[in-house]
């Protein structure tokens, strides 16, 4: 499924390890955005990474599961793709 991640982390060394953690899973679309074709699985073990890394009180991590009727919605003005659900899965 269609997925956007969007993150606020307050200090960089944070903000750096959980850029290099998303980028395992989607495009970076934006400075503080992810977009992934990613299950269930791999949300948990976003969440469970956030759990363990991340200042709960200082830091913000959104996760937006995007259907495909939305998805045809959306348009991008300027530089940028769109990420698109893959019908196969990389393995």
């Amino acid at each position: 499924m269609i997925t956007l991640i969007t993150y606020d982390i307050t200090e960089p060394k944070r903000l750096n390890a959980t850029r290099k953690f998303l980028k395992e899973f989607g495009l970076r679309t934006q400075k503080s955005v992810f977009e992934c074709d990613i299950d269930n699985d791999a949300i948990k073990r976003i969440r469970a990474w956030c759990r363990d890394n991340l200042d709960i009180a200082a830091d913000s991590v959104r996760i937006y599961h995007i259907c495909n009727r939305c998805m045809d919605k959306v348009v991008v003005s300027g530089m940028g793709v769109k990420v698109t659900q893959m019908d196969y899965m990389i393995v």
